[in-house]
């Protein structure tokens, strides 16, 4: 069957009308009753890795009551899915049938092809009768379009019980984003009250135990998708999303994690296969062959975006000395190899990469060794500074040198890290002893968490306290490279990208412990192309 472009969607994306991105303006169809909490269909829709002719899309069926998430039990049922020109089907683009059952957890996840590019599109999915809630999609522009711009949610660390997810609500009622991108800390693995400040829970998690095993794993990912907030921002938009290490257990690397215990908890190696699994089950991710999460997706000329995994290759983190070890690696041989060629052979005018955790460094009361010269060395301090926190990058400076060194050689341009992790917000500039404190090779902007803790969690003080603030003058203090930082608030960031910059604006929450919270501009960040020198913006984007 072929395909009609949306005239509309199209000259958005080239840029001739005064609009700004695919799906300003259009609404959703309401949900079906299967849509509902009681219904076949009650854990939402998502689609997700959009391509020029295609893309993913997932929902997941209980068609009997027993069939519950993790339960390993139910029917296998053939599932219909549709996708259309308009919200109300009456153009029918792509259909077809797949069927699940209790071998995948009643998930249903379709790569769907042969669709019009940079089209805006509609989709359900069918069983018994009855159609799910539908969902709002995009395809992707053709590799070689002219377009004039793109607009992306960023977000990252989500703790259910932490507070509610207002930001994702935020994000899908904004109605002007062609894309979301998900850092990683989807959701936590730890049993209820393990991971807050002072004890306080906002609402519990299930299982309420940590989970380690698939059926956890699987009732832990179906909770998350029963929130109403997560699943309109799924509804309305694609999502690119890659993982960190709560999707796992914290701090995790090649061989294990501090959240793991294999004397009680088992081996590492068949909690990391439950948990990639359940993964894969669940969310409207592509994954290679071999499982590789890491992937490249390109937006016309404008943008080609680098998905990374920085857990399941990393060495296990260290301190010290051992941080210049060039025998450790964050990245594993082959994603360094993939990223550094893909970076120096991209046409796009922005290289933007998803970055689960910092890379720019931060040092704490002192200077990198290669600003110390013969007194760094003799301190034994780190060349790129005492490390704060070694599960970032500044854990791994030999590869991070590795890198700049590479987009420097290559005369690479135009690099934008888009990070995760810490939970709080940042504006950087990407510096080595290669480029000096002058001359950046990359910009990166960390976005802050949707509910979990932060500095004035942790502390028990109000968002704006003394110490906060004083914690954020002492690392800009001691980091130049580091041009703004906000360490209380939770939210998430709109990434605007144009031929001209590429500007991300920050955007907190009231208070992640109300449902329904609105949220407030706090600042905004932009590098213009050519160049990896931030500045700041005065007002939000409109």
């Amino acid at each position: 069957m072929t395909n009609t472009i949306d005239r509309r969607t199209l000259l958005r994306l080239a840029g001739a009308s005064a609009g700004t991105a695919v799906l300003a303006g259009a609404t959703l169809a309401g949900p079906a009753p299967a849509g509902a909490a009681g219904g076949a269909f009650r854990h939402g829709v998502a689609s997700g890795d959009p391509l020029p002719d295609g893309v993913l899309l997932w929902t997941r069926l209980t068609p009997t009551d027993e069939a519950q998430p993790g339960s390993g039990v139910g029917p296998e049922v053939e599932v219909t899915w549709q996708v259309a020109a308009d919200p109300d089907f009456a153009t029918v683009a792509a259909q077809g049938t797949l069927t699940t059952g209790p071998a995948r957890d009643h998930t249903v996840k379709v790569a769907v092809t042969g669709l019009a590019p940079a089209t805006t599109w509609w989709y359900r999915f069918g069983y018994a009768g009855a159609w799910s809630a539908t969902g709002r999609t995009m395809t992707a522009p053709p590799a070689d379009a002219d377009i004039d711009r793109l607009r992306l949610g960023v977000v990252s660390c989500a703790n259910w019980e932490a507070g509610y997810f207002s930001a994702y609500r935020n994000l899908a009622d904004r109605g002007d984003l062609n894309l979301v991108v998900h850092l990683g800390d989807y959701l936590y693995e730890y049993g209820t009250g393990e991971f807050d400040a002072g004890g306080t829970v906002v609402r519990s998690v299930l299982p309420a135990h940590e989970v380690l095993t698939l059926a956890d794993y699987r009732i832990r990912h179906a909770l998350y998708k029963t929130d109403p907030d997560l699943q309109a921002l799924h509804a309305s938009v694609p999502w690119v999303i890659t993982w960190d290490d709560h999707e796992v257990a914290n701090d995790q690397w090649s061989g294990g994690a501090e959240n793991h215990t294999p004397a009680t908890e088992g081996e590492f190696a068949d909690r990391v296969a439950a948990a990639r699994q359940a993964y894969a089950e669940w969310m409207p991710v592509r994954t290679g062959a071999d499982g590789a999460i890491y992937r490249r997706l390109r937006f016309g000329r404008l943008a080609e975006l680098s998905m990374l995994d920085l857990r399941s290759y990393r060495s296990r983190q260290a301190s010290g000395a051992a941080v210049d070890d060039p025998a450790r690696t964050i990245t594993g041989d082959a994603q360094m190899s993939w990223l550094k060629s893909g970076l120096a052979a991209s046409t796009a005018r922005w290289k933007l990469v998803g970055n689960p955790v910092m890379i720019a460094r931060v040092d704490l009361a002192t200077l990198p060794a290669w600003l110390l010269g013969p007194l760094g060395r003799l301190l034994g301090i780190p060349e790129n500074g005492a490390v704060l926190n070694p599960d970032q990058w500044d854990g791994y400076n030999a590869d991070r040198n590795e890198l700049v060194d590479h987009l420097r050689a290559a005369g690479t341009r135009d690099v934008v890290f888009l990070t995760g992790d810490i939970h709080t917000s940042w504006a950087n500039e990407v510096t080595t002893r290669a480029t000096g404190t002058s001359a950046p090779a990359a910009a990166e902007f960390v976005v802050p968490s949707v509910t979990s803790d932060n500095i004035n969690d942790f502390l028990g003080l109000p968002e704006g306290n003394a110490l906060s603030l004083l914690g954020a003058d002492l690392v800009r203090a001691t980091n130049t490279h580091v041009r703004w930082t906000e360490l209380d608030g939770h939210g998430y960031g709109v990434l605007d990208v144009t031929r001209q910059r590429c500007r991300m604006d920050w955007y907190h929450l009231a208070d992640r412990t109300r449902p329904g919270s609105v949220s407030r501009w706090v600042a905004g960040w932009s590098v213009a192309a050519g160049s990896s020198t931030l500045r700041r913006e005065a007002a939000p984007q409109a």
